[in-house]
């Protein structure tokens, strides 16, 4: 009855652990019982309690001075210590903590709540222009501990860098008038686009977000110190970073930077074939002509395996579009994606 009931919540689109420890069951006995076969509950618990239990006064105990007025803000490794400063010792913390687990009493004791970040939502891209994602990046200047700021902007669909700027400082206006140029030149629309960021200070200056609503522009962002949560452009700054050609010294000049940052968007943009889009150029595929080229090669494979269909154990390569992209996709859209 237990098995079917938390297949039945698996079935429902729960996790089996949660659905385990909802019923009071390990997710391994569960999966020990279906290896086992069909049986009765194998589990054995102890049959004697054991001898240095504390006894229900002692428990009493225990609750009554973590709730006392002046320990009812702290937590048990505050507690316990400043109990033996008073010459008395009640339990370990813990025991503390179990006890207090077990009355539903553990919780955050101080005034201030820890900060709590949930994931940021799913951003899917099946075209270009829908969903951008943008970061600063750090480029060494001749003078030591003073940078070069690389302000960039890419499309996630075709992975195009659809705007960069490199300025002395980072700041929220140079952002602004990045965000507002890139719309222009790719003529976005209101409501059109979401913009993924982190959550350094120029993604969430009070200004900035108010040219983003004024463009009619979605903002999502990452969880603070998560740089999962923006990969794309994580990704991107290591190619650029990673090149041949970057050099090993630092810019001579802010004009130097530049330069370097305009052949290398030039470089990324129409030559560099993108391995997570069928090997085709970020321009090609922002502009659709990526539909043609791949349709050509996959002719091309065809014809080979006509001449020579001995030397093909399997189909030919999958040359099909990539047809979306996802940003901090949920678990239900990986495991479709795997399946």
């Amino acid at each position: 009855m237990i098995a079917g009931l938390i297949d039945e919540a698996v079935h429902a689109g729960a996790r089996q652990e949660r659905a385990c420890s909802v019923i009071g069951l390990d997710d391994r006995t569960l999966q020990r019982w279906k290896k086992q076969g069909a049986g009765g509950d194998r589990r054995f618990g102890p049959k004697t309690e054991p001898k240095n239990k504390l006894a229900a006064k002692e428990r009493q105990r225990i609750l009554q001075v973590a709730n006392a007025p002046e320990h009812r803000e702290l937590s048990p490794k505050q507690i316990v210590p400043r109990l033996a400063d008073q010459g008395c010792y009640l339990a370990s913390e813990s025991t503390f903590y179990r006890i207090l687990r077990e009355h539903g009493q553990l919780r955050h004791r101080e005034p201030s709540q820890p900060a709590t970040h949930s994931r940021p939502r799913e951003l899917a891209a099946s075209k270009p222009n829908q969903v951008w994602t943008w970061d600063i990046t750090y480029l060494h200047s001749p003078v030591k501990g003073a940078f070069f700021y690389l302000h960039l902007v890419m499309d996630i669909f075709s992975r195009k860098i659809v705007g960069w700027q490199v300025h002395h400082e980072e700041s929220a206006q140079h952002a602004g008038n990045l965000i507002a140029a890139a719309c222009l030149d790719e003529g976005v629309l209101r409501d059109q686009i979401a913009l993924h960021q982190d959550n350094g200070a120029p993604m969430t200056c009070g200004t900035f977000l108010a040219l983003l609503q004024h463009l009619g522009v979605a903002a999502s962002f990452s969880r603070p110190g998560v740089s999962d949560d923006n990969p794309f452009v994580e990704a991107l700054f290591r190619t650029l970073k990673y090149r041949p050609e970057y050099p090993d010294q630092p810019f001579a000049s802010l004009d130097a930077a530049r330069e370097f940052i305009e052949r290398f968007v030039r470089w990324y943009n129409t030559q560099h074939l993108h391995g997570n889009l069928r090997f085709v150029t970020p321009s090609a595929r922002h502009a659709g002509a990526d539909l043609a080229i791949l349709a050509r090669r996959k002719h091309v494979y065809e014809q080979a395996r006509a001449r020579h269909p001995e030397r093909w154990s399997r189909s030919t390569r999958n040359w099909a579009p990539v047809e979306c992209v996802v940003l901090n996709p949920r678990r239900e859209t990986v495991a479709e994606h795997a399946a």
